[in-house]
């Protein structure tokens, strides 16, 4: 099956900017780097477990798009309403047609 035929999701890339309130104060925000990019999501594995009194849930998955040279481990996609914490860039070794993204989603919003 050829990768444009497998990139059947859209995600939104996000990037974590600083900025500063009307007291000079920093704030973190997510500022969308680019919208509606063709993605193929797989979840690989999840877990649950207790944190501060409660359960949660982690998803760690693989998502495969075009190769673009700006994302960074630090940066997020979004599908819908889930977020997905990149956690690993790996790319396309020979021809740099193609990103494989390790993510992680579920634990909490980026």
């Amino acid at each position: 099956m050829s990768l444009a035929a497998q990139l059947r999701h859209r995600v939104d890339i996000e990037a974590l900017t600083l900025t500063r309130d009307s007291y000079g104060g920093a704030i973190e925000t997510w500022t969308k780097v680019a919208t509606s990019v063709p993605a193929a999501i797989v979840p690989l594995s999840g877990k649950e477990f207790i944190a501060s009194g409660a359960t949660q849930a982690q998803i760690n998955t693989r998502i495969t798009l075009r190769y673009r040279d700006d994302l960074k481990p630090a940066m997020r996609l979004v599908h819908g309403a889930t977020l997905y914490n990149i956690r690993a860039v790996l790319p396309d070794p020979t021809l740099q047609r193609h990103l494989t993204l390790l993510c992680e989603a579920g634990v909490n919003d980026g």
